[in-house]
């Protein structure tokens, strides 16, 4: 069935969406680029030699699904772990900047992730990584858990960014959404394969469909909805969405019912982070009151709109309604 949602009902959840809060809780990280040029190879190595003449930072994980949270309007407290370094310092003041609540950023004795990307003439050539996955425990982890609860206790709606860095496992996932449960908060889970099973009791469950069927051991065919149960059975979640390229998005509820959302995108410059975009959306709409289907077919408009701009970018509230009229008319008029 292709789902849809009234001119009005939109208007209402976005409006509704600033009084409330979201806890995010997860990975946060700092995204480094280097862009320059290249006009030689190295006499050192085969490699070419790049002249940085612009040095870019942004929120990455965790930190930027608060960042899009705060365009939307609402508030968001963020709840993640940064090291005693310059990068974490970074992390802290730029949340700031965006107006996330940063009092539940939790110091721990690691190193803060940054993933430094090096780019010329619009070209990738290396991507390196600074940072410690291990398993979070001990101290470290009784304030995380601390942190989470206080956030928990405070919000709407928990969003768990889990990017397989050593935060989001089994004994502070399981407590988190016991909470959040308890409370009768809806838990959105964007994850990653390390901990996939370990989710239960989420409200929504946005895994990459690679990943999902790569855990599952088996194709997820939504023609054939049948073998949807077993699936519910062994992830324990209410709802599964999937994104599907071209053809939009798939919210699957645990009953085995199937939400087609038809995609909203004019044209795709960057997917780069469009799920961060949709994981934010997810929460805050379910927040604001609206059903795991109307969160999930005005994020795909929110979407729709993030992979117009190049890069990660957040997208605010009124160029979601001005995609939704762009869409409805063109829906009217057959284009």
């Amino acid at each position: 069935m292709i789902e849809t949602i009234s001119r009005e009902r939109l208007a209402s959840l976005l409006a509704a969406a600033a009084g409330k809060r979201i806890a995010v809780i997860g990975d946060a990280m700092l995204d480094v680029y280097l862009r320059g040029d290249v006009d030689r190879i190295s006499p050192e190595a085969p490699v070419p030699v790049v002249r940085v003449t612009e040095r870019k930072l942004a929120l990455g994980g965790a930190a930027n699904v608060a960042q899009n949270i705060t365009s939307i309007g609402a508030a968001c407290q963020i709840v993640c772990a940064i090291g005693d370094d310059a990068a974490g310092v970074l992390v802290r003041q730029m949340l700031s900047d965006v107006g996330a609540e940063t009092r539940s950023i939790v110091r721990v004795s690691r190193q803060t992730t940054t993933k430094t990307r090096v780019v010329a003439r619009s070209q990738q050539l290396v991507r390196y990584d600074e940072e410690e996955d291990a398993d979070i425990d001990g101290a470290d982890m009784e304030k995380l858990l601390a942190a989470a609860a206080h956030a928990i206790d405070d919000a709407d709606a928990v969003v768990l960014e889990d990017y397989n860095k050593g935060l989001l496992i089994p004994a502070v996932i399981a407590p988190i959404i016991a909470r959040a449960r308890e409370r009768g908060v809806p838990v959105v889970v964007d994850p990653k394969y390390r901990n996939f099973f370990a989710y239960r009791g989420a409200t929504i469950f946005k895994p990459n469909r690679r990943e999902l069927e790569s855990a599952l051991g088996a194709e997820v065919d939504l023609d054939h909805p049948e073998a949807l149960p077993a699936t519910f059975d062994r992830l324990g979640v209410e709802h599964l969405l999937l994104t599907l390229g071209e053809k939009g998005m798939a919210l699957l509820s645990a009953d085995g019912e199937i939400g087609r959302i038809p995609t909203t995108a004019r044209e795709v410059y960057d997917v780069v982070g469009a799920g961060d975009t949709v994981t934010a959306y997810l929460a805050t709409m379910l927040a604001a009151g609206g059903t795991p289907m109307e969160a999930a077919v005005i994020a795909n408009f929110a979407a729709g709109v993030e992979v117009g701009k190049l890069g990660a970018a957040t997208v605010t509230t009124e160029e979601v309604a001005a995609a939704y009229d762009s869409f409805s008319e063109g829906a009217a008029s057959g284009r």
